[in-house]
Parts: structure tokens; sequence; C-alpha cells
């Protein structure tokens, strides 16, 4: 597929679903790419990456945002509480806050260290047992939370069950995006990203598709 393929197809997406061109970020996902695919696609201009881990990143991204500057990693995987100020120094966005305890934790750091990254709300819009994220009944009032504890939240984030229809999630995700004032839509991966476009996602996360399968160790 490739990485010039994949923007034309968001940029036909935006189009078809009558959306300014380039209102959507595209996060291209390179966990466990080896470093070459990863420099390739930096080559070909893009700045923005996603990460799952905290320290694959930290052995990757220093060394290529100091040669490539521009460059904006996010962190796109679930964060233990204790790894927060890593992520917190590391990631321009961090899209997996999921927690109370968390959210707190975050608070705090981000007084020490005089900054905090843009922050989206993962919500577990299927309400699925074995995925964090919170349920869209709290939602409105993790939200109120976060902004009593002054955190920057952008936006919100959802990863949709694998045996439902994606656009049921996408657009449950936009309502509480908008009763809540909240415009960042982090949602739509290879398979539905032209989809969760056409609902208003605003950052899409796509990885094989532009680096080619994933190598693991």
């Amino acid at each position: 597929m490739g990485l010039s393929d994949i923007k034309a197809r968001i940029a036909k997406a935006e189009a078809d679903a009558g959306r300014e061109t380039g209102s959507t970020h595209l996060i291209a996902i390179s966990k466990v790419q080896p470093n070459e695919r990863v420099e390739a696609v930096l080559n070909e201009g893009h700045r923005l990456f996603g990460e799952n881990k905290v320290q694959e990143a930290e052995g990757k991204w220093p060394d290529f945002q100091a040669r490539f500057p521009g460059t904006e990693v996010h962190l796109v995987g679930p964060l233990q509480s204790n790894k927060a100020r890593r992520a917190m120094e590391l990631f321009t966005a961090i899209h997996s806050l999921d927690r109370p305890k968390l959210a707190r934790s975050m608070a705090r750091i981000a007084q020490e260290i005089g900054s905090c990254p843009d922050l989206f709300i993962q919500v577990n819009t299927g309400e699925e047992e074995q995925k964090a994220g919170v349920a869209p009944a709290d939602m409105d009032g993790f939200v109120a939370e976060c902004r009593d504890l002054d955190l920057p939240i952008r936006g919100l984030m959802c990863i949709p069950p694998v045996e439902e229809t994606p656009s049921l999630h996408f657009s449950l995700l936009a309502k509480i995006a908008e009763r809540n004032g909240l415009s960042g839509l982090s949602m739509g991966m290879s398979g539905d990203f032209e989809e969760a476009i056409s609902f208003g996602a605003t950052h899409v996360r796509v990885g094989s598709a532009i680096f080619g399968e994933r190598v693991y160790d």
C-alpha cells in the first residue's frame, strides 16, 4: 500500500464527507517496526508516529527526533501509572488516559515538570470486560474530573470490538465528544479509517499498510 496511497485515501474520504482537506491527522503506527522502515517513512516527509510502549519509544525516537525536526510521537497503547512521568516527557500526545488514578498522577506530574502532552480519553464504547477505557455512562463525570485537574483533554479515543460494526462506535464516540465540547476524535485503523473519517475522526492509526508487516523478535 504505502504512505502516499494511504494519504490519498484519507484525502478522498475527507472530500466524500465534505470535510476540509488535511483535517485528519495520520498517525503512522511504528511499533515493532525496524528502524530502517521508520527512517524511510521519515524521509518521505511524514512527521507523526504512534507507539504502544514507553520503553520501545525511548530507545527509538530521541535520535530520530534530533535528526528529523518537527517529528511528533503519540502514545496509543496502555499506560501504567508508574511510567506516566517518562511518557509525559517523551510523547506529544497520549491517547490512552483511561482511569482516575492515572489522571491524578498526570496532574501531579504536570505541576512538577510544568508541561503536559495533549490527552485523549480512551472510551470503552463496547463495554468489553477485557478492554481498557472509561464506560460511556461514566464519561461526562470523568471529563469534568480531568478538567478540574487542569489536564489538557483534547479529545476521545476508541477501538471498536472486532465483531461489531465500527460505525456504531464511531457515532457514539462523536456524540460523547460533542456533548463535552471536545473536538478531537482518535478512531479508525487500517480496515475502517475511511468510515471513521465520515464520522469526524481527527486522528486515524495505520501501521502495516504503511510500513509492511510487523517484525517481532
